[in-house]
Parts: structure tokens; sequence; C-alpha cells
């Protein structure tokens, strides 16, 4: 039984399914888990419309810079500072707001790992990314 369970998990797991994101310059990116902790040592999770995380955000590296879907009608849109490729990932910072974020994306996967810190406040989310054209 336990082989079954572990076969199983082979089949499904994440980067078989996944979209390779190498050599793209638009992603769009959704937000799964979101972990919001303040200096006092509280750390709450959330989901990401309870932090005002949209649903989705379109990522185009070219144009360095990421927004809202025009159909969330929010409007938003960040400026990334600086954008690297190294070993598979994707990396990407910048400031916004008095928030700096930092977002990794593993372009096997999509998986996407992210933190945005202010003063005495930081938020870390976890999602995935895949290509625009689907």
């Amino acid at each position: 039984m336990k082989r079954a369970i572990i076969a199983f998990a082979g089949l499904t797991s994440t980067a078989a399914l996944a979209d390779n994101l190498a050599n793209l310059d638009r992603l769009l990116c959704a937000p799964g888990q979101i972990v919001l902790c303040v200096e006092e040592g509280d750390c709450v999770p959330m989901l990401p419309w309870e932090a005002g995380v949209p649903d989705f955000v379109v990522i185009d590296l070219r144009a360095k810079v990421m927004s809202t879907t025009k159909a969330s009608e929010e409007n938003r849109t960040t400026a990334i500072a600086s954008i690297s490729r190294s070993d598979g990932v994707i990396h990407l910072q910048g400031i916004d707001l008095g928030r700096a974020f930092s977002v990794l994306i593993d372009e096997a996967t999509g998986r996407m790992t992210g933190a945005v810190a202010r003063d005495g406040v930081t938020v870390s989310l976890f999602g995935a990314c895949t290509s625009t054209d689907n």
C-alpha cells in the first residue's frame, strides 16, 4: 500500500504538471498561501485576499513591471528594480510604497516564493506562475 501511495504521488507531482517558464518574458502568477509576521513575534497565516494581495499578477520581465490583470479592475502596477535568471531561477527585487520585495520563481516548476518587508512587518508568500499565453 505504501508503494502505491508513493507511486501515485510521483505521478501527480507538481514538477510533472508544471509549465516550463524558461525563456518566457510574461508570466501569470497567483499567490496560494501567505504568512504575515510582526516584529513582536506573532505570525498569522492568511488567505491572499485577506492581506490585500491580488488574485493574479502579470509579471512582464522585459518591461520590468508587475501588474494586476485587467479583469481585476484594481489597476495596480509595481516597477521591478532588479531581474536576474540564474540556475533555473528567476529573481525579482524592488521597492514600492516603502516596502521592499523579493520574489523567486523556479523556471522548471513555476513555483513562486516571495517576501515583502516594511518597518516591523513581513509578508511571506507562496504561489505558482504560468505563461500568459495559456
